[in-house]
């Protein structure tokens, strides 16, 4: 529940503190005088959107909190906790500041927050009907959430809007796959065709590397074998002198000088290694040379074989050794095309599926609709008599949607239907009631819906306009009765209504000719006397609007 309220710098407020009660609150005062400001204070903690002029004149910034007491409220502290926001001593503190050029920053119990968040909780904390509520009553829309309210079938609603988000999401896909199936049908048989082109050349990785190494060697296997044989000539085969029998001739003389002089030795040792080693380079181009071959047969194979990696990889605007890994993307290409046709295919099931589940939910929810309408039909006609339509009669009725078409929130029409005098059909309410009538039928509404909604604290902002006499003392009972369970704030200008709280709040306005500011007061019980009499009265209150107030505060 709602524990205090603290204003600063806010419109026409100065500084404010205001402390709530349980049970029924009720907000009085002049015209004028600002009765709703607290009101407007609430939505701003809340996450209401602020205007630039909500900053008291010749002040810098607004600030604002909403002290709530949420010992009892699961919710609240659920939602707490999952935000990992702090909760001492069982209160949770909104906080909302809020500067003289529009800009706002938010907190709850002290940490700064996106104002998001305010909203989100807010839901758990506060429900309030504003005065002009009972013009959305004649919305059809409005008229359905109020039905679905009063039926508590969340559950249906949140399985239907499931499967009518996934048949949405799949006729989606559908339609995608659908307009690019022609694209997709040419794109498939070009694959198709680069596919079998590159299955035929078959190359595998790692081989177009070893072709154009024996592309080189065969094509210039010639100048290969006449200058293997030239070299080999030089090291070894030449009789008049080669290097070999050079550098052998060499050793023999050095090694015959090391056995004379130890100092050689080392040198005798590097010279027969570099023997050993050019003598083992003869053997290895001896054998390079003898296996050297010139099969035409093979290198036109070759040569054919590298030529074709070199066109496709031209075709296909890549490098001739990538060929193997572009072969595998076509092939995963034309893959996942076929895969979208089979897709299709089983989207069409599927939709079929989600369908027949939309459908059997949608049924559950008219019955539950239908159900539920009668009952609240005969709750309203009950509530419209004791609000002064004695002749009143309220149904709601529930009909196929008639564009057949699905919906987020089914397949039903929900209107609201009435009728005000003995032999009058029942109409749509816009065309049958008053501003007045209207506003005592959602108010009507309000109280019997406000048992289903498990906010803590509900204000009714002015939702009596138009309401007088016993009709008014009615509402007043019936506020009276709703705040037996619940925390109930009502600003309201009717002395029937203001004597059924439990606490009254006036509200003033002063000024000095420069500056004008509002204040809140809790009324004594003599202040109460007197403030109802002056709404009995008008401005002059007599001794009789005295009594009349005492008489209504007693009863």
């Amino acid at each position: 529940m709602l524990l205090h309220l603290n204003i600063q710098n806010f419109a026409i407020v100065r500084s404010l503190d205001i402390d709530w009660r349980n049970g029924m609150t009720t907000i009085t005062g002049e015209t004028g005088a600002g009765k709703s400001i607290a009101i407007d204070a609430l939505g701003l903690c809340l996450g209401d959107r602020a205007l630039t002029n909500v900053v008291r004149p010749n002040s810098k910034k607004a600030e604002l909190s909403a002290t709530f007491d949420v010992s009892k409220n699961p919710s609240a502290r659920n939602w707490l906790k999952k935000n990992e926001i702090s909760l001492d001593e069982e209160e949770c503190i909104l906080r909302r500041l809020i500067s003289v050029e529009g800009r706002s920053k938010a907190f709850i119990n002290g940490s700064q927050v996106p104002l998001t968040q305010l909203k989100e909780i807010g839901q758990f904390l506060i429900n309030i009907h504003g005065q002009h509520e009972h013009k959305l009553i004649v919305k059809a829309s409005e008229q359905r959430q109020i039905l679905d309210a009063y039926a508590e079938h969340e559950n249906i609603i949140e399985k239907l809007q499931y499967y009518f988000q996934q048949w949405q999401s799949l006729n989606h896909e559908s339609n995608v796959l659908q307009e690019n199936q022609s694209q997709r049908n040419a794109q498939q048989q070009l694959l198709q065709y680069q596919v079998n082109e590159l299955d035929e050349f078959a190359l595998v990785k790692g081989e177009f590397e070893q072709l154009e190494n024996d592309y080189k060697r065969f094509s210039n296997s010639q100048q290969l074998l006449d200058m293997s044989l030239s070299a080999l000539q030089d090291l070894s085969v030449n009789e008049q002198f080669n290097i070999t029998d050079g550098l052998r001739s060499t050793c023999e003389k050095i090694n015959l000088l090391a056995s004379l002089d130890p100092n050689l030795e080392e040198l005798s040792k590097q010279l027969t290694e570099s023997l050993l080693q050019l003598e083992d380079a003869n053997n290895e181009l001896k054998n390079y040379y003898d296996g050297l071959e010139l099969d035409p047969q093979r290198y036109q194979m070759i040569e054919e074989r590298f030529s074709t990696a070199v066109q496709l990889a031209k075709k296909h605007h890549i490098l001739p050794e990538n060929l193997p890994d572009f072969h595998q993307q076509l092939k995963q290409d034309l893959k996942l095309i076929s895969t979208d046709e089979s897709r299709l295919e089983t989207i069409y099931q599927e939709i079929e599926k989600v369908e027949e589940n939309y459908i059997s939910t949608a049924k559950t929810l008219t019955q539950s609709r239908t159900k539920a309408a009668k009952a609240l039909s005969l709750k309203i006609s009950e509530s419209m008599h004791e609000l002064n339509m004695e002749n009143g009669q309220f149904q709601v009725n529930v009909s196929a949607n008639k564009s057949n078409k699905f919906t987020s929130h089914g397949i039903d029409d929900v209107n609201f239907l009435i009728s005000l005098n003995p032999g009058q059909q029942l109409e749509a309410m816009n065309k049958v009631a008053s501003g007045g009538e209207l506003s005592r039928i959602s108010l009507a509404m309000q109280v019997i819906l406000a048992d289903k909604i498990v906010t803590p604290t509900l204000i009714f902002d002015e939702v009596d306009v138009g309401i007088s006499g016993p009709t008014a003392a009615m509402v007043g009972t019936k506020l009276q009765q709703l705040a037996s369970n619940t925390q109930v704030i009502c600003v309201t200008h009717l002395p029937q209504v203001a004597s059924k709280g439990h606490q009254q709040l006036f509200v003033t306005k002063l000024t000095d000719g420069e500056h004008t500011e509002t204040k809140v007061t809790e009324l004594s019980e003599n202040g109460r006397v007197q403030e109802i009499a002056r709404l009995l009265a008008g401005d002059k209150v007599t001794d009789n609007s005295l009594a009349n107030a005492q008489e209504l505060l007693a009863s």
